[in-house]
């Protein structure tokens, strides 16, 4: 995919150049540096027009170049741990037109294996990488191969469970020739850049250096008295030392050969340190400290993540183009902080993602009862137990996506011990423009297995207000709310309640409605929309929200028994979702009434706007109301028929 033809002139010439990988290695040191240029220059123009991750990608150019100019992709697999950090990448292996980026029929935002064989991992959950190195290291080692296996990892993933478990297992093959590259942006330590600390990891990555540990060790351990408690000296104080030097002790006290902290943005310098763990024979951790935002003003004078994520921005400024109303998060955020003011055991919880779930506002109000627990999903809903048991009710926000991790511990440590923990899940149903791994679209599904849990599913602000507030009256079980990524819409009001159901509409008089549709969460314009276009058919809907989808409300069964068809409309994957769990409670029931399911289809969801996708799956009003016609139709063909028959008898 090449260059727009209006874009082949000017800011960007070299780079138009680079149609693969190979092609930066006639490249001069002065060339590599205009190239960097030359990157940045276009990242900022084409992201700023369609958004993405723009400040991760400002700081890996450097490292991404020295990558390539190593190690020889596809043949040798570069892995990119969660994938956002991904557009250098694409831009070197001759993915250059950046228009449509994230939008159906564009780049995806993330590696995708249908755009080109340089990329492997699709799964932009973090922490995953260095287990798919492991195996892919292992694979080559029983293949007899001898290609590389690179994985990209940043500080923060480091965070993740997941990532500490790879590490155990990789660091337990001396001679497995693996090479990790840990791209840290947070500047977690001062950069030790200069001759010492440059030979000192050309010493710790040699034969040479490992076979005079190995014999100064042999020689010393059979001198008598003063061998061994010598060696255990000098061995500390060399340790010593070389922590003083570069914090790479962790590392090898794993097992790891580590080679750093070097300066990300030397191309030369991050070149000759991957070519030193290339010739390496065994698991080798490359330490390469970048500025995230790198090159770009807006980026770096962003304190609250340097551009990580953007929407259409004007290039020159970093503002937004437009000003969006409230969204989602937002209300959840606000709502927070004034159950922070009024109830004192209210704590919050977030899996590194403090500012997008909305708690930065809670941190700065309750800076003592909020707790950012890294990439470590799993340890934030065991951790919630426990804050639980001790008298607090915590909140953990997290993305609907990202609570597929934490399943085990939710169900097995919060609701078999019966521990009210709140579970506020953000993004929840087709978010669209992030692909495949970010579709919230099992959380419905998943989480209906689970003993006294109860979910809910905001139709609007006003509800999400409400219904977090009732999820927190909750001490004996865990409670869900989930909503939507964007802007909310206008409120949605009811017309009556029945049980804990809102009645979002009712029919006119009629003997028997035709229609019991079912709304959940932000679908309700949708099928309010349903509504009307049925009843421009003669077809009579009385529309509810359950607005707790789990438990069914117990009044259901009656209120479908007074229709002839149910129809549930749902953002989530239709295999065990709340249609399927309404239709279980019918049939308790003993309500024999035809049921009908719309929502996710079970497959992945390529990347578009949340439109687009809807649309690609027939989740719009029209699609949905042609069929309830159609069902409609069906059923009164039926019955004409048997009355017939009946007649004829």
């Amino acid at each position: 995919m090449e260059f727009p033809k209006a874009q082949r002139r000017g800011r960007w010439d070299l780079l138009t150049r680079i149609e693969g990988p190979r092609d930066l290695d006639q490249l001069s040191p002065e060339q590599l540096e205009q190239l960097a240029g030359e990157i940045r220059s276009y990242l900022v123009d084409s992201v700023s027009k369609t958004g993405g991750h723009l400040g991760p990608n400002l700081g890996v150019v450097e490292l991404t170049i020295a990558l390539h100019r190593v190690f020889d992709s596809p043949r040798d697999r570069i892995l990119y741990d969660t994938g956002h950090q991904s557009y250098v990448h694409k831009l070197l292996t001759g993915r250059q037109d950046f228009t449509r980026l994230k939008s159906k029929g564009g780049l995806s935002g993330y590696p995708s294996r249908a755009e080109s064989a340089h990329d492997v991992i699709e799964n932009s959950h973090a922490s995953t990488v260095l287990g798919w190195a492991d195996g892919l290291a292992k694979a080559n080692e029983l293949r007899r191969r001898d290609d590389h296996v690179v994985a990209v990892i940043g500080d923060g993933a480091l965070t993740g469970g997941m990532a500490w478990e790879a590490l155990n297992n990789i660091a337990a093959a001396k001679d497995r020739p693996l090479v990790i590259v840990v791209n840290d942006n947070e500047r977690s330590y001062a950069p030790t850049i200069g001759g010492l600390a440059n030979h000192l990891a050309t010493l710790r990555t040699t034969d040479g250096y490992e076979r005079f540990l190995a014999r100064g060790k042999e020689v010393l351990n059979r001198t008598p008295v003063v061998g061994k408690p010598l060696y255990e000296t000098l061995h500390g104080a060399k340790k010593g030392l070389k922590d003083f030097i570069a914090p790479q002790g962790m590392f090898e006290d794993l097992g790891l050969k580590y080679v750093g902290p070097i300066d990300g943005h030397d191309e030369a310098a991050v070149e000759s340190a991957l070519q030193r763990a290339k010739r390496f024979g065994g698991p080798v951790l490359v330490h390469c400290l970048t500025e995230k935002g790198r090159g770009y003003q807006p980026a770096l004078e962003d304190e609250a993540d340097q551009f990580h994520q953007v929407g259409i921005i004007h290039p020159d400024t970093g503002l937004p183009v437009k000003s969006s109303g409230a969204d989602w998060t937002s209300v959840f955020g606000d709502e927070m902080v004034k159950l922070g003011h009024e109830r004192e055991d209210i704590v919050a919880i977030t899996a590194a993602m403090m500012r997008p779930v909305g708690l930065h506002g809670f941190a700065q109000e309750f800076p003592e009862r909020v707790y950012d627990v890294g990439i470590a999903e799993q340890h934030a809903a065991v951790s919630a137990a426990g804050l639980a048991t001790g008298g607090l009710h915590p909140v953990f926000a997290v993305y609907a996506t990202f609570l597929n991790r934490a399943f085990d511990q939710l169900l097995m440590d919060v609701a078999l011990h019966k521990c009210g923990v709140t579970f506020v899940l953000d993004r929840a149903g087709v978010t669209g423009s992030d692909g495949p791994s970010h579709n919230g679209m099992w959380d419905m599904s998943v989480l209906q297995c689970v003993p006294g849990l109860r979910l809910a599913a905001p139709r609007d602000a006003e509800q999400v207000r409400a219904q977090l507030r009732e999820a927190v009256e909750v001490d004996d079980a865990p409670t869900v709310v989930r909503y939507s990524k964007g802007k909310v819409g206008p409120a949605v009001p009811a017309v009556g309640r029945v049980g804990r159901m809102d009645v979002l509409r009712r029919p006119a008089e009629t003997q028997r409605p035709d229609v019991l549709l079912v709304s959940v969460g932000a679908l309700a314009p949708m099928c309010l929309e349903i509504a009307d276009l049925l009843d421009k058919q003669g077809i009579s809907t009385t529309v509810v929200d359950p607005r707790w989808v789990k438990p069914v409300d117990e009044e259901l069964a009656p209120l479908a028994e007074q229709h002839r068809v149910v129809v549930t409309v749902e953002d989530n994957g239709r295999s065990g979702g709340v249609g399927s769990a309404i239709a279980q409670s019918l049939r308790d029931a003993n309500v024999d009434v035809p049921l009908r399911d719309f929502g996710i289809p079970e497959r992945f969801l390529d990347h578009g706007s949340r439109a687009d996708v809807m649309a690609e799956i027939g989740l719009t009003a029209p699609d949905i109301a042609r069929q309830v016609t159609g069902l409609v139709a069906r059923l009164d063909g039926r019955y004409e028929t048997q009355a017939a028959e009946a007649a004829r008898d």
